[in-house]
């Protein structure tokens, strides 16, 4: 443990109950590595603060001794986002003590959840006025609101309901200097300048600790209907998913998925069933919603798919005849990411491009790889209604794994991110920047959005003290990891 811990921990059990400073190396461990395992830190304490003003306590101390904080919610970011330095020195903060919700409002729709609730429970309180959150997660288990407003997270649900940024009302948050950022009043207006509400999300924990935030509810299911078809290409499945946004608003998801991800979901993941007899190229996974008694949304899917099947648009499709089986079919989806890295390492990336542009990119994207880097083989599944795809290149069968993630997989990631933006797209749609993808970042921006952000990050954080090494650092280049 550094000078700078020590002194900070003994300033801070003068304030604190002693269970908030976590010290024990085995409690400590589990949360030094990140869910991939690709990231492995260093944190001699951690901290599990109780209530807000436990957490501005331990800002405003640890600004005072120098010492860097990590957030952390529920530890399931994709890139690095929460894994502590290797070097040491930074103190975790965790938030999943944090985990109230502190009111909650059927009528108007609107919840205020601390930033550790889980989301899955934060699903629950919802139903229990009849109302839901729209945004879903494989892993709704374990991330927690201040992950999700944190990195702006999308799900599955993006399509009807948009991202974080569209869900969240207000925002509550510790600033770098120990103040409290309050700003957990839902207003539709608000002309105050600078919208910070919408600033600190997404920005990784880089600017503020959200320690809450005011989600906006929906009203709850009343119907859904679940249908799995088989398509030639994804330039089918686009045709398909306008003839279903031309019949109906309340589209909620449109996935689209490769052969060979369902073989491998079929292969892994015991209990699972293909949903259509015979071989398909491409397959598509749509649920279409209702919230009102009484509405029937499978004669919309019904119709739409007879439609497309008339015309040739789709070679066979099936409607879920039950809830049990409409789960079933989601559970293939969100079983994809385990089921490929059962299959061995890849290179995995979470990016989108201009819808109109998707399904062109997937392939032609595929085959670049594939032509690029003999032996392996990428392909691409995600929501093709708002673009974004899960871009993954599989090593060549014998790769060594930690040659492969250590040589190869820059490489192949550089060549990927490079086709992304000469298609119009970004990098990062939903999984953030964190510390994997921050140095191709700075490699693909423009200078003067590189610029704003640092400025940005200067003005909250001059000191650098809030998630060092993620997302943006003041000097370019910098590597703080």
């Amino acid at each position: 443990m550094t000078d700078a811990l020590y002194r900070l921990t003994d300033r801070l059990r003068a304030e604190l109950p002693a269970a908030v400073i976590v010290t024990d190396r085995d409690l400590i461990a589990p949360w030094e590595t990140d869910w991939r395992r690709r990231y492995h830190g260093r944190a001699d304490v951690m901290f599990e603060p109780r209530t807000t003003g436990q957490v501005q306590a331990i800002v405003t101390a640890a600004r005072g001794e120098g010492v860097p904080l990590v957030p952390q919610g529920g530890n399931s970011s994709m890139v690095g986002g929460a894994t502590p330095p290797a070097t040491g020195g930074a103190a975790i903060l965790s938030l999943r003590r944090m985990n109230r919700v502190r009111s909650l409002d059927g009528e108007a729709g609107l919840i205020v959840a601390e930033a550790g609730l889980i989301l899955s429970d934060l699903h629950d309180a919802a139903a229990g006025v009849a109302r839901r959150f729209p945004l879903s997660l494989g892993a709704k288990g374990s991330a927690t609101v201040g992950g999700l407003v944190s990195t702006n997270a999308g799900g599955t649900q993006v399509l009807r309901f948009g991202t974080m940024r569209g869900l969240v009302a207000g925002v509550e948050a510790v600033l770098p200097d120990g103040t409290l950022f309050d700003g957990l009043a839902a207003l539709k207006k608000d002309n105050r300048g600078y919208d910070l509400t919408q600033l600190l999300i997404g920005a990784e924990g880089t600017l503020g600790i959200v320690t809450a935030a005011t989600l906006r509810l929906v009203l709850a299911v009343a119907a859904r209907s679940v249908g799995w078809a088989g398509v030639a290409s994804p330039d089918d499945a686009m045709a398909l998913l306008r003839r279903f946004q031309q019949a109906t608003a309340a589209l909620e998801s449109f996935e689209l998925l490769p052969a060979e991800s369902l073989r491998a979901v079929l292969t892994h993941i015991p209990g699972t069933r293909a949903p259509l007899t015979g071989e398909h190229p491409w397959h598509v996974l749509i649920e279409v919603t209702s919230d009102r008694p009484g509405d029937d949304p499978a004669t919309i899917v019904e119709a739409v798919l007879a439609g497309a099947a008339e015309d040739g648009l789709i070679a066979d499709a099936v409607l879920a005849t039950s809830e049990a089986q409409a789960t079933a079919f989601w559970r293939i989806r969100e079983s994809i990411s385990d089921a490929e890295r059962a299959t061995g390492p890849a290179a995995q990336h979470d990016i989108s491009v201009p819808v109109e542009a998707m399904p062109r990119f997937m392939v032609e994207a595929a085959a670049a790889c594939d032509a690029r880097f003999p032996g392996t083989h990428a392909s691409g599944f995600g929501h093709l209604g708002d673009g974004n795809v899960h871009f993954h290149v599989r090593a060549a069968p014998g790769t060594d794994p930690a040659h492969w993630y250590t040589e190869q997989v820059p490489v192949v990631s550089r060549f990927v991110h490079d086709l992304v933006v000469a298609a119009g797209g970004s990098i990062s749609a939903e999984h953030g920047i964190g510390q994997m993808k921050r140095a191709e970042m700075e490699r693909l921006s423009s200078p003067a959005r590189m610029a704003a952000l640092r400025a940005i990050k200067r003005a909250f954080d001059p000191d650098e003290l809030f998630n060092p090494g993620k997302l943006v650092t003041l000097a370019p280049g910098r590597a703080t990891q």
